[in-house]
């Protein structure tokens, strides 16, 4: 029996002048978009209240309409909208006790990132064109995609070294389960042996620290100089 799990595949990509504006832009509008929800809902619970998804998704077309945050509307409002949904699945862990009370996003220290759904982005022999864009992201495939796959969701996403990626979620039907033995093998770890099974076999210990240890008294020599 084929089991459908899905599975992240992560690219790098160069985005042209254009897209990296147009990237730029959108993730500045998610982290306000999510910061403004989260002093909405943090007010709300100082009175005791709750502030669900479809409240802050009317708050998001409200805030279009005013001058000072008119600029919301030149970027995608997809991204907006999962900013909104990620904030009400922190507050979902945190009333859960799962998590901590959500935090605000800081231009400098939060990850960059925005994710489009179906609805906003195109996935076409290989070529892969997100809203407001018109031409599709030079990716570098460094890695198939399962044959017929097809993403769900897509995010972009800028490190501290300016380097972009996009990881795209799709279904695998690769991953087939293995069949049950009814059987149950004890596992213990050792020093002259990785692994000692219940059932006698030995696995020996590769010791890949002592195989590199003068390579890596090399390298600390090197970096001590510097």
């Amino acid at each position: 029996m084929t089991t459908h799990v899905k599975r992240a595949f992560k690219y790098r990509f160069y985005p042209t002048d254009a897209q990296a504006a147009e990237l730029s832009r959108t993730f500045g509008c998610v982290r306000k978009v999510y910061n403004m929800a989260l002093a909405a809902s943090t007010e709300a619970w100082t009175r005791q209240e709750r502030v669900n998804y479809n409240a802050t998704s009317a708050m998001l077309t409200a805030w279009k309409k005013t001058e000072e945050l008119a600029y919301l509307n030149e970027v995608s409002s997809v991204p907006l909208q999962q900013a909104l949904r990620h904030l009400q699945t922190a507050f979902t862990h945190f009333f859960g006790k799962r998590a901590k009370y959500p935090r605000f996003k800081s231009r400098k220290k939060t990850r960059k990132s925005a994710e489009y759904t179906t609805s906003a982005f195109r996935f076409r022999n290989g070529e892969l064109r997100l809203a407001k864009m018109s031409e599709p992201l030079r990716i570098v495939w460094s890695r198939p995609l399962p044959e017929g796959a097809k993403p769900s969701t897509v995010t972009v996403s800028q490190d501290a070294a300016g380097r972009w990626f996009v990881s795209l979620l799709c279904e695998d039907p690769s991953v087939q389960p293995l069949p049950a033995t009814g059987q149950a093998v004890g596992v213990d770890v050792g020093l002259d042996h990785l692994l000692t099974l219940s059932t006698g076999e030995k696995i020996a210990n590769p010791r890949h620290e002592r195989r590199d240890r003068a390579a890596l008294a090399r390298q600390q020599r090197r970096v001590a100089k510097k």
